[in-house]
């Protein structure tokens, strides 16, 4: 099965490694993500990183533009930028190298490294992989209409996840098309790329392309 954390994730390219590790659906680090910045963050070397507020730590390379706001706990990795108007309203790890566009906002969230969510997007308690990429608009919806718990729908069954809040984990390198709406409950596999304007739900496997209406054909 392809939502499971280790088919997700080259763990090489985060400093929440050990902490994914430890769960067998990448969903399930979210509830604790909060707590888990914060002690990564209160050991972080002082010479690297500067505590710009109460539980902010950036990277001392990292370009925060003077319009952007950053909550806490978060922490803003080596080379990354966050641009202006962006919104950062709390426990979000952002990796190295990594672009937090503008009037982009983020909560509850891994960004890993090289991540890029560059232009108008919503990340809430989601996981993006390395290198993965949301195009100008696309969005994470985290909350149901019926604010019911959140499933996952797979190919062989659905799996509950006990949240109410799950928008989506992204594999490595996954590339989403402008203007998309990742739905609740969203896993793509790594490789795998989104046509702009789709809707999207469940499990969307490896080295595929989502294209129009919902189908799903393998990358040659």
């Amino acid at each position: 099965m392809s939502v499971k954390t280790v088919d997700l994730y080259d763990f090489t390219h985060t400093d929440a490694a050990e902490y994914l590790k430890k769960f067998e659906y990448p969903w399930q680090a979210l509830s604790g993500l909060k707590d888990f910045i914060i002690t990564l963050g209160s050991g972080l070397n002082n010479e690297e990183y500067s505590e710009i507020s109460p539980q902010v730590w950036v990277h001392k390379s990292a370009k925060i533009f003077p319009s952007a706001y950053l909550g806490a706990p978060c922490i803003v990795g080596e080379g990354s930028e966050v641009r202006h108007c962006a919104f950062i309203r709390g426990s979000a790890l952002i990796g190295k190298n990594c672009v937090v566009g503008n009037s982009t906002e983020l909560k509850n969230v891994i960004l890993f490294d090289n991540v890029q969510v560059p232009h108008y997007n919503y990340v809430g308690d989601s996981i993006l992989g390395f290198k993965s990429h949301m195009g100008a608009g696309s969005i994470t919806s985290n909350v149901k209409s019926d604010k019911g718990l959140v499933r996952v729908r797979c190919k062989e069954n659905s799996i509950e996840t006990g949240l109410k809040k799950f928008g989506a984990a992204l594999g490595d390198f996954v590339e989403v098309g402008c203007n998309s709406v990742l739905n609740p409950g969203t896993v793509i596999g790594r490789n795998t790329n989104v046509y702009p304007l789709s809707c999207v739900r469940g499990e969307v496997p490896a080295n595929s392309v989502y294209k129009t209406g919902g189908v799903i054909v393998s990358k040659k």
